[in-house]
Formats: structure tokens, C-alpha cells, sequence
């Protein structure tokens, strides 16, 4: 009645492989999930703490700490994920999540909070759709990487320049620039997550690693796209 043979597999393990599948990328959404949470929790009782924004604001080695442990913690991640812990993995990122909070909360405190509520749905309908476009394309979206990375290295050269131009036009550029390149790695990355989990079949502790890593670079796909959102469709306190 039906080819029982998919790649060389029944049936019933290609159906068995697709629902590991999903519910590997599901708790990879989990643990998205809670990072999204806790910078949340963490950017609004900052932003409503006057004495903690104060201290911050006043002490230019704490901020600048804050921003070198962010980029100390995506580092160390990427670098050695495979070697450490599945436990220390998920650590470090809660930790980025809470520093990340940190740093956010003045956003909180530039844009009005119906600002924040309607970019923060715009974000997640946008990254909705590119991760379902990422999850189902049968486009090799991988080839499109190196592309994708050279629009984020435009991004930031552009940014630095326009901290000194102050241009309003340069600024809007950047924004649409940055729009494409995030979206294109939201699917990106969502694609490569079907790639993790078939590439670590076997090894349960590498998956979880993994999975981490995932979790890591979709939670920065969506607080990039809400930050850019908010800069074009955003409106300033009075």
C-alpha cells in the first residue's frame, strides 16, 4: 500500500526520528523561553528601581563590565560548548540573560511601554514566521551564511561610524540592514537546529550542548529584531 522505506529506514523510525526531532527543537524553545523571561524579569525591576539605575548610570567600570561579561559568556559558549557541561552550559546562558537584563532596562526607560508592548508583538509575530519558514524550506539555507555574517560586520562598522555622524538617514539604513540580516538568521538558525539534532545522534550530552547553543542564537535573533523594531516604530518618553 505505501513505500515502507524512508532513506533506508522504516516507517516507524523516520516517524520515531521526526518526533525526537521536535521535541529536541521544543525544548530548545524552552530554554529560549526562560532566557526571554528572566531578561524581562530582570530589565523591568532594574528600570523600576531608581537607586539601582543611579548606581549603574554612575558607575561607567560597572556598565562597562556588564557589557564585557556579555561578550566573555557568548564567547566562551561558542568556543568550548562542546567540552563543558550541559549543566555549566545552561548556567552561563541564564547568567547572559540576567546581565543582558541589565543592560536592556534603559531601554524600559527611553521608549513608552506601549512602545515596548506593541514592538515586543511585532517581534514575535515576525520571528514566528521566520522560524516556521526555517523549519519546513527545503532550501540549504546554510549557503547563505557567509552573506548573512558579512551584513552583521556591515551593521556594526556602520553603527560605529554613525555614533560620530549622528545621521538620521545612516541610522534608518542601519535599522533596515539590520531587519534583513536578523530574519534571515532567525531561519538560519531555526534550520540549523534540525542539523544538531541529527548531527548528534548518539550523544545525548553533546545534544543538550547543543541545544544550549541554539537556545543562545535564537534568544539573540529576537532581542536584535525587538531593538529594531523599537528604534524604527518606537516612540520616546517625553
Amino acid at each position: 500500500m505505501y513505500d515502507n522505506n524512508y532513506n533506508g529506514r522504516t516507517f516507524e523510525e523516520e516517524y520515531a526520528s521526526i518526533r525526537g526531532m521536535n521535541a529536541f527543537i521544543a525544548k530548545v524553545f524552552g530554554w529560549m523561553f526562560i532566557g526571554l523571561m528572566l531578561t524581562a524579569g530582570v530589565s523591568f525591576y532594574v528600570a523600576s528601581t531608581p537607586s539601582l539605575v543611579y548606581g549603574i548610570v554612575n558607575n561607567p567600570i560597572l556598565l562597562f563590565g556588564l557589557f564585557i561579561g556579555e561578550i566573555v559568556l557568548v564567547s566562551v559558549l561558542s568556543a568550548r560548548i562542546t567540552r563543558l557541561r550541559t549543566v555549566t552550559a545552561a548556567v552561563m546562558f541564564l547568567i547572559y540573560a540576567v546581565l543582558n537584563g541589565i543592560t536592556l532596562s534603559f531601554v524600559l526607560l527611553i521608549y513608552t511601554g506601549e512602545s515596548v508592548a506593541s514592538a515586543f508583538g511585532i517581534t514575535a509575530l515576525t520571528f514566528g514566521i521566520m522560524s516556521v519558514y526555517g523549519y519546513f524550506t527545503r532550501a540549504d539555507l546554510t549557503r547563505f551564511r557567509n552573506i548573512l555574517f558579512m551584513g552583521l560586520i556591515g551593521v556594526l562598522v556602520l553603527s560605529v561610524v554613525n555614533m560620530f555622524l549622528g545621521s538620521s538617514g545612516l541610522g534608518w539604513l542601519i535599522s533596515m540592514l539590520s531587519l534583513f540580516v536578523f530574519l534571515g538568521l532567525t531561519a538560519h538558525d531555526m534550520q540549523t537546529l534540525k542539523g544538531y539534532y541529527f548531527g548528534t545522534e548518539g550523544n545525548e550530552v553533546l545534544r543538550g550542548n547543543v541545544g544550549i547553543i541554539g537556545a543562545l542564537g535564537l534568544y539573540l535573533d529576537f532581542v536584535n529584531l525587538l531593538l529594531i523594531f523599537l528604534r524604527l516604530f518606537g516612540r520616546s518618553r517625553d
